[in-house]
């Protein structure tokens, strides 16, 4: 129920009232550092609103396509969104990364995450979340081939997504991208 709670507050009809409330914390001032801008150390609200997105989008794709989730997929598809949304964030060298290839390195760090979370949810705990062990080219039936393929596709939609959410309600650039020349 919190979950399907943030995936409301986080809907498109609320995207201009979130634009509008970060644009009113981008005012207030904590420690000296606005909440909005990049300081070292700290996250601040946009971290947090990127974090309850890619929680809400990858919690529910999987309601989706499987019927069923875990809360811990939640969590590992915030953190996934925040990294993968900083692929090309640091300077301008990282804008020049082509969309495919942010889309590879996108499928690497998930196919990475998903083993690590696989290990110790799957197989230390014992939640038995998923098993590959059926598919071909499975790696302890915790990662296989064909979801690391599926995750360029998924890393794409998710470095596009994040891209157009830092334009849109935190007034970043606006995305630009090559599909696959540098």
């Amino acid at each position: 129920r919190f979950i399907s709670y943030l995936c409301y507050t986080l809907s498109a009809r609320n995207i201009f009232y979130l634009r509008e409330l970060s644009k009113e914390y981008e005012k207030i001032a904590w420690k000296g550092h606005s909440l909005m801008k990049k300081s070292k150390g700290k996250c601040g609200l946009k971290c947090i609103l990127l974090f309850l997105v890619g929680a809400c989008v990858y919690y529910n794709v999987e309601i989706c396509f499987r019927g069923h989730s875990h809360w811990t997929m939640a969590v590992l598809g915030g953190i996934l969104f925040i990294i993968i949304g900083n692929i090309n964030e640091k300077g301008a060298a990282s804008r020049r990364i082509p969309l495919l290839a942010q889309g590879f390195f996108a499928s690497i760090l998930i196919t990475a995450f998903e083993l690590a979370a696989g290990v110790v949810l799957n197989i230390w705990l014992g939640l038995n979340i998923w098993d590959y062990s059926d598919l071909p080219f499975n790696f302890l039936g915790q990662i296989c081939l064909r979801f690391s393929l599926i995750w360029i596709a998924v890393g794409i939609i998710a470095v596009v997504l994040d891209d157009y959410l830092r334009y849109l309600l935190f007034d970043e650039e606006r995305p630009k991208y090559k599909i696959w020349k540098l």
